[in-house]
């Protein structure tokens, strides 16, 4: 199967406290940045055939020197984003949709990933692409370890507790059928609607569209602040060496 893949490397990284003009999709892990991680994992899936990159202005030349020097053959494009993440995944499907009026083929699956997530596993991306491709729509997630309470009648008290065996925290990369995620861009940039998520976009335009749940480990985190690198530094010795056992 043929599966396209946008990734949103634009956060500017705020929570991480970063000095001014600083990506945290260049901050290192194991010696290597964020993104290289990132980019590794959906070069080495087998379903992927070529991957859009949204970054900021500043960084695009600096992540195309990178693409170059570790050798990623899948990446199409490297360009600016948007000033909304859902603006720079937009910027990419537009050259998705040129790539397949030229072409005349579609592909099987479009999957959206964040850059800062370095540590999902290929395995795992060919799995989210053949659900996506199958049911339409596959996100990824992980039961939430806390009990999760809502903020009651004022912000300095709880109110109800949620039951946690009906909630999922959502990961990515999220997985959708090529029509019905650039449909949902599209309506959506008409009616000036943002929303967290790509599924939340197809939750609204396509309410008849189930979303197929793939349950993942803890492992895939998102690097947000600064405790984030070395939890994901440790995570990442963990995937090694157990992939040294498996071997």
């Amino acid at each position: 199967m043929k599966t396209f893949v946008i990734i949103a490397a634009s956060g500017v990284g705020k929570r991480m406290k970063l000095e001014e003009g600083q990506s945290k999709q260049m901050l290192e892990i194991g010696g290597v940045p964020v993104i290289c991680h990132t980019l590794k994992a959906f070069e080495e899936a087998t379903t992927v055939e070529a991957l859009y990159i949204a970054t900021k202005a500043d960084s695009i030349t600096q992540l195309e020197e990178l693409i170059k020097h570790h050798g990623f053959r899948k990446v199409r494009a490297v360009i600016e984003g948007g000033r909304e993440r859902q603006d720079s995944i937009g910027n990419c499907i537009n050259l998705i949709e040129d790539e397949i009026s030229r072409s005349g083929v579609m592909p099987d699956a479009i999957l959206v990933h964040d850059g800062a997530r370095p540590l999902i596993q290929p395995e795992e991306i060919d799995e989210i692409s053949r659900l996506s491709a199958l049911y339409g729509a596959c996100v990824p997630a992980t039961r939430p370890k806390d009990t999760i309470k809502y903020i009651g009648s004022s912000p300095e008290v709880f109110g109800e507790t949620l039951d946690r065996n009906r909630l999922l925290q959502v990961q990515t990369p999220q997985g959708f059928a090529p029509e019905t995620l650039i449909e949902s861009h599209r309506r959506a940039r008409r009616e000036m609607w943002y929303a967290t998520d790509d599924a939340a976009l197809v939750e609204r335009y396509f309410p008849d569209q189930k979303i197929r749940i793939y349950e993942t480990g803890y492992h895939n985190i998102k690097i947000t602040t600064p405790e984030d690198i070395f939890l994901a530094e440790a995570i990442l010795a963990g995937l090694h060496a157990g992939k040294k056992q498996r071997d």
